[in-house]
């Protein structure tokens, strides 16, 4: 219990001291028009209030990232809610901060854009390739995740015998809904709701087993334990542990959400709150997901048992049975389901957009917008006829070196700007490091190659690609690089 309160209140701090010097760090202005105004064009680019942006970010980035991973990542024990800490404070949510603020700065442009000018247009075509696979990645995963969580809910309840297929269509329908829509009838509409269900449910389901006679939060485990290695299958920590727990800490994904709501933002100042804010929020539930599956199965190895019997979908209907009843345990079962669902259109949505930005063709006319999503359904519905595993695998790699490029590019920009570029340069070695190790020691993705020669590779290519960003940037000042706002032509309010 102490253990999960101090990981709590870190994330809480984090927001309050780190958060604060991030946003000193990237220097905002409050007079400054943001796109919503300048840019508006009741489709994507609308004024939507703080706490209604907020909550639609955090709904938008929450898939089934921060429950899902976080309940493979406890497999290795209690050191996995460290990552979480660690990684949400000084990796996530700077990351999320910068794409977000960047796209401000930058007209409301996706992150390929953003890439492309501060890294050269081979990085942008390189982005704009890779965050469409991984948006697709995403669509896929986030409609096999929650229709085989539905079917499965159905057919145990009812006995109905429903097919996965049937629940598939009905997911994609309304993706398409959802991607061609104006932004604010559906997801600035009831996403603030499903948003506040969500921190409902999660706070509602960690109160449950703190308070139960059955259940231990963590009591189980030593103090000795939350820094040990505890995987039952032998797996390595290292590199697996930052690449399993993904959108739980830092994650590509949100770098192509964040300029959803940035086309949205008020304001600047609601930078902190909107970005970096909603990824700490997201951390919070990472949490509690990593306790409750460490927890309501007492050790690893059970809960081992019941990911093997169902996979992590199990563990959620499991727990949230069995702490809150039937009534209770299917709400919150369905508050679960309804992340995928609310990040899959939003996958769409921004594939959409980067595509319409590649082809410069405006969105605000059905056909348009018609003419770019429906290729992407067409794929998607393809790739769904893959095995959900082999997915998740490449969503996972292809996630974290989307991460990777972003905070690159965040270096690029503070260091042109001569800003302390170390707050994104050094999470974003550790990250490169534990892509091109992962991805060389991986037998099933990669070369399989031993994992003391993969470590070293992955340190020597960090620090190699460290040393030709800051080359590259370093000498291109605020007289090479015009202010984004005058090149996207923002003005100040009086």
């Amino acid at each position: 219990m102490a253990w999960f309160l101090m990981c709590v209140a870190a994330l809480v701090g984090g927001y309050f001291i780190y958060g604060a010097f991030i946003e000193k760090i990237f220097g905002i202005n409050e007079k400054r028009q943001t796109p919503a105004f300048t840019k508006q064009d009741g489709v994507d680019y609308v004024p939507m209030s703080n706490k209604k942006v907020y909550l639609v970010q955090l709904l938008n980035i929450a898939g089934v990232g921060p429950i899902f991973g976080p309940i493979m990542g406890a497999l290795y024990g209690p050191a996995a809610m460290l990552w979480i800490v660690l990684g949400c404070i000084f990796a996530g949510a700077v990351h999320d901060y910068f794409s977000g603020m960047l796209s401000v700065r930058n007209g409301g442009a996706s992150v390929p854009t953003i890439t492309g000018r501060y890294l050269g247009n081979g990085a942008k075509h390189f982005m704009n390739i890779f965050a469409i696979v991984l948006l697709l990645l995403v669509g896929v995963v986030f409609v096999s995740a929650p229709a085989g969580m539905i079917t499965n809910l159905v057919n145990e309840q009812t006995g109905m015998g429903m097919s996965m297929t049937t629940m598939v269509v009905i997911i994609f329908a309304y993706y398409i809904i959802a991607t061609i829509v104006p932004v604010d009838k559906i997801i600035g509409r009831f996403y603030p709701l499903f948003g506040a269900l969500l921190i409902f449910m999660s706070v509602g389901l960690i109160t449950a087993i703190a308070f139960s006679s059955e259940h231990s939060l963590l009591g189980d485990y030593e103090m000795s334990q939350m820094f040990t290695n505890m995987n039952p299958n032998d797996l390595p920590l290292w590199p697996a542990l930052f690449i399993t727990i993904a959108c739980g800490a830092i994650s590509g994904f949100h770098a192509t959400q964040s300029p959803l709501m940035a086309r949205c933002m008020e304001n600047e100042k609601n930078g902190r709150f909107v970005f970096y804010g909603a990824m700490i929020g997201e951390g919070v539930i990472a949490l509690i997901w990593c306790a409750l599956a460490l927890s309501f199965f007492g050790s690893v190895d059970a809960l081992s048992d019941a990911v093997a019997n169902g996979g992590p979908g199990n563990v959620v209907y499991s727990s949230s049975i069995g702490l809150l009843g039937v009534f209770g345990g299917i709400v919150a079962f369905l508050g679960v389901v309804i992340l995928p669902i609310t990040s899959g259109d939003t996958a769409f949505r921004s594939s959409r957009l980067i595509l319409a930005e590649y082809f410069n063709m405006e969105q605000k006319t059905l056909r348009n917008r018609l003419l770019m999503a429906i290729p992407l359904f067409v794929i998607g519905g393809i790739l769904t006829q893959v095995d959900f595993g082999v997915i998740w695998r490449y969503f996972g790699f292809a996630n974290q070196s989307t991460a990777v490029m972003m905070l690159w590019t965040a270096s690029a920009y503070l260091l042109r700007h001569n800003k302390l570029h170390w707050v994104t340069t050094v999470p974003a070695i550790f990250m490169t490091t534990v892509c091109i190790t992962f991805i060389l020691n991986n037998s099933q993705l990669g070369f399989g190659l031993p994992m003391m020669v993969s470590t070293i590779a992955g340190i020597l290519g960090a620090l190699g690609i460290a040393s030709y960003v800051i080359k590259i940037s370093k000498g291109k000042g605020d007289s090479e690089l015009a202010d984004e706002e005058e090149v996207k032509g923002s003005t100040e309010t009086a």
